[in-house]
């Protein structure tokens, strides 16, 4: 009799149900916002939430209700990394093999055909959205336009309305003066009257936040998608002096000291495995006791304005962390690596000249930094002390180059706030990601146009399981270096300009015991060493531009960015 009373109510729940589906179309699921966050130049142990002294609450308030990648590859460089992180495609794949600004002065040949110009059959996950309903906006940084779109009166097919977005104000290109930016609306560049306490930060965040105050009001119920792309914290370094001088005699000990104290956090707070090894500094940078007195007193000024102005990014970071909701999906990043492009002496009065002003008249002038009077890039070895544990920087296909901090914040789908993944992930996997958490995909035909494939796969089970399964292969390319991770394995390979690429010597690491790429065991396994580098001709004939090319003069001179 109950067996009987228990299937006549399920009879009458299930019909019941099924009157109710008939009778009124079950409504949709709701569409979360997604606002991605890209930082630049800034290294794996650069937030606090990572490992650093540097003061960023917000960051850390981000990942305190999400969770920190420790496993996150980029493609070294910004506008290749921006073009994959759009795509769902490595960059060579879309025509993006390096930034765009080579192409500006690179002789001919330097580059295939195409370069620089993202395929129209290489949808962006901007016009993924779009055809989702969403709204798009993109605030800050773009650097994917070819040198024939720069211009005030040239075509735009490369600028962000074309590819997606429904509203554009920032910069076009790699980097911009934060209190005299070259600004950007729309299709078209704009020179507006700014308050004499003009920052390019504070602006950004003020549009940013703008935008979601009016689409509130006007189409509350239509998902948006914003991209804010902060300066920060590629050089020119500056800040107001109140945020520099908050770090007074923070950094008096030196980088090496830094480095050391961060890489003892970081196994604190469980970002690195606790049996990482730190390897010894990167040869050809100068430790902090072979420094003169005025050398430590302005390369210790360089790193306080670094820090303001990273904690300062924060600030702003927070003021639009705080009109979101929880089933906001917030994805946090850098593009590359810590910079190294202002060498052994850094650069004080200009980016990408040599610093030709002696360390006393420096000191002299310590005032300035940070100041409109300068556009200063901080030492190299700066940059060794941000990308800890790893070796190397921005450029080079070590993990110092390629490995950043990723955060994911969804408060309404997340449920163990604080903790860290340790899957690989590759920028290519954040469109997938973004558009599966959407409830839409990128197209296979556009106008009747087959789409290139995409490479990317969504890493969005790590969301809830810390065990899903991820991605286990990825190759890397930029300027004739090589590299390719498989699993735990990864081998790099250092090109010398001029010389046949087979005479390259390529190093092998076990990641999965050697996290920080300590120890070289190609003679120890050149079985594994000689699989890697069948894999990475494999993956390079699948996604790769054509033959291996060697670098062009202009990049070979560039190769003081690898001198060692």
């Amino acid at each position: 009799m109950i067996h009987r009373r228990v299937l006549l109510t399920s009879l009458l729940a299930s019909t019941a149900l099924a009157r109710a589906a008939t009778a009124a179309p079950r409504k949709a699921a709701k569409r979360p916002n997604i606002v991605t966050i890209v930082l630049d130049d800034v290294g794996f142990s650069d937030l606090g939430c990572f490992g650093s002294e540097i003061r960023t609450p917000n960051m850390d308030r981000l990942a305190a209700r999400g969770l920190r990648y420790n496993r996150f590859d980029t493609k070294a460089v910004c506008s290749t990394t921006r073009a994959a992180m759009f795509t769902g495609r490595n960059g060579h794949t879309v025509n993006m093999p390096d930034v765009p600004d080579l192409g500006m002065v690179a002789p001919a040949g330097s580059f295939p055909k195409n370069a620089f110009h993202i395929p129209h059959n290489a949808q962006t996950f901007a016009q993924a959205l779009k055809g989702a309903g969403y709204a798009n906006w993109i605030v800050g940084k773009w650097h994917l336009i070819p040198k024939e779109q720069l211009g005030a009166d040239a075509e735009r097919g490369d600028w962000p309305l074309q590819r997606g977005f429904d509203y554009f104000y920032g910069f076009a290109r790699g980097w911009t003066d934060q209190y005299r930016p070259d600004l950007v609306e729309n299709n078209g560049y704009i020179r507006p009257t700014l308050p004499a306490d003009y920052h390019l930060s504070s602006d950004l965040a003020d549009k940013a936040i703008a935008l979601v105050g009016e689409h509130r009001r006007k189409a509350p119920d239509q998902p948006f998608f914003l991209h804010l792309a902060l300066g920060v914290a590629h050089a020119p370094l500056q800040v107001p002096a109140r945020y520099a001088d908050a770090y007074a005699g923070v950094y008096d000990k030196g980088w090496d000291e830094i480095r050391r104290q961060r890489f003892a956090r970081m196994k604190e707070l469980g970002v690195i495995p606790a049996d990482t090894a730190l390897p010894p500094p990167n040869e050809g940078d100068r430790p902090w006791t072979a420094l003169s007195e005025d050398e430590k007193a302005v390369f210790t000024r360089y790193m306080e304005v670094y820090a303001g102005f990273m904690q300062h990014a924060d600030e702003q970071v927070g003021r639009l962390l705080d009109i979101l909701d929880d089933d906001t999906l917030v994805v946090l990043f850098s593009d590359n690596g810590a910079a190294s492009e202002a060498g052994q002496a850094g650069e004080f009065n200009g980016l990408y000249r040599p610093n030709t002003l002696a360390p006393a008249k420096q000191r002299a002038r310590l005032a300035e930094l940070g100041t409109a009077q300068t556009q200063a890039a901080y030492p190299r070895p700066w940059a060794m002390a941000g990308v800890t544990p790893f070796r190397r920087y921005k450029l080079w296909p070590y993990l110092g180059g390629v490995r950043t901090p990723l955060i994911v914040s969804w408060p309404a789908r997340i449920k163990d706030g604080g903790a860290v993944r340790s899957q690989y992930v590759d920028v290519i996997d954040i469109g997938p990601t973004l558009l599966e958490a959407a409830g839409a995909r990128f197209a296979e035909v556009v106008d009747g146009e087959r789409q290139l494939p995409v490479a990317g796969r969504s890493f969005g089970a790590s969301f809830a399981n810390p065990r899903a399964p991820a991605r286990t292969t990825q190759y890397f390319e930029l300027r004739g270096n090589r590299a390719i991770t498989d699993g735990g394995w990864r081998a790099v390979a250092m090109h010398k300009c001029g010389t046949p690429f087979e005479a390259d010597r390529w190093e092998l690491y076990n990641t999965e015991v050697d996290y920080a790429e300590t120890v070289d065991l190609a003679q120890r396994h050149p079985q594994v060493l000689a699989r890697l580098q069948r894999l990475w001709a494999q993956e390079w004939e699948r996604y790769g531009s054509g033959p291996l090319a060697q670098p062009s003069d202009l990049l070979c001179r560039f190769a003081r960015y690898f001198d060692e």
